[in-house]
């Protein structure tokens, strides 16, 4: 599996690669970060080392990886929220995603899921937003923290649906979900591979997947598309190096990234952690980039957000 290295002069890599994670260590991020730099490693021949920054919902790894030389040596695995939210919620953000950052590929999209109390006296999405209109600025749904992906999730599902829901941040993710499961809130967005064990064991219900299409893995659960509301987003992940890059080196990065995707061990792991492979071209990436920040932008301007 390994890429076939020319004869002459030494071919990129010739030392360790660093790929900056710029979010905690074990977290959803740092997790399928680790699953593909482990495939990558194989791939390359050359040892893949994550780092992990955190801060400011990303924005301090992804500045960080903004400044390094493009030489090859110094990579980000960046997701929507540093690239397309946080630069529309804080203008002072220190990089432009789009100026400062080469795309080598997307490598990952993690469906998110509406997820509600059990208490919650609503079993369709249809039957949610029902309920929400009957009571205005009564109900509320957490998330990890302003800015981050479930977050604006939540955001745009207020619009498409058209009603007053109380945003409620907590310190991360996972202490959002605990307070669903104690009755804290009433619901949230999260990544469907964290929430799986509290669905299968009946602690949270889920109504429906936000993406473009069902997951494979709960093929009977709508999208919320179908019910009839404006609403199509999830969670992506991709690689991404400093501007100036050579072209070499992206497409030499692009070829491995796709073919770690391949290996048994990746395609495992990414089926367990209920993401999807995608392994796209650096241009579709880009296109991702800038069609997500657009997306985002509207939705923060009609919220009247801001970090």
């Amino acid at each position: 599996m390994r890429i076939q290295r020319r004869s002459g002069a030494q071919a990129y890599p010739t030392k360790p690669v660093r790929v900056i994670a710029p979010s905690g260590a074990g977290g959803p991020v740092d997790v399928i970060c680790r699953t593909v730099t482990h495939g990558l490693s194989e791939v390359l021949g050359q040892q893949v080392v994550v780092e992990n920054r955190v801060g400011a919902a990303g924005l301090i790894g992804t500045e960080f990886v903004s400044k390094q030389a493009p030489d090859g040596y110094t990579l980000l695995f960046g997701f929507s929220g540093p690239l397309a939210i946080v630069p529309n919620l804080n203008p002072n953000t220190p990089y432009d995603p789009v100026r400062d950052l080469v795309p080598i590929s997307q490598v990952a999209a993690a469906p998110y899921v509406l997820l509600v109390h059990p208490s919650v006296p609503a079993k369709s999405v249809k039957q949610l937003v029902a309920l929400a209109r009957s009571r205005p600025g009564k109900m509320n749904f957490s998330s990890g923290g302003n800015g981050v992906g479930i977050h604006m999730a939540g955001e745009l599902f207020k619009i498409a649906a058209g009603v007053s829901i109380v945003h409620v941040p907590y310190k991360g993710a996972a202490p959002a979900m605990t307070a669903l499961m104690a009755g804290e809130v009433d619901m949230m967005f999260n990544g469907l591979s964290p929430a799986l064990p509290h669905m299968r064991s009946g602690k949270l219900r889920a109504l429906a997947v936000g993406g473009e299409k069902r997951s494979p893995l709960f093929p009977d659960l709508p999208t919320i598309k179908e019910s009839g509301f404006n609403f199509n987003t999830e969670g992506w992940y991709g690689m991404l190096a400093p501007r100036g890059t050579p072209q070499a080196i992206v497409t030499t990065l692009h070829g491995a990234l796709v073919k770690a995707l391949a290996t048994p061990d990746v395609k495992r792991l990414f089926e367990k952690l209920a993401v999807e492979s995608v392994g796209g071209s650096p241009q579709e990436f880009a296109d991702l980039i800038r069609t997500e920040g657009a997306q985002w932008a509207k939705v923060i301007n009609a919220a009247g957000l801001k970090m």
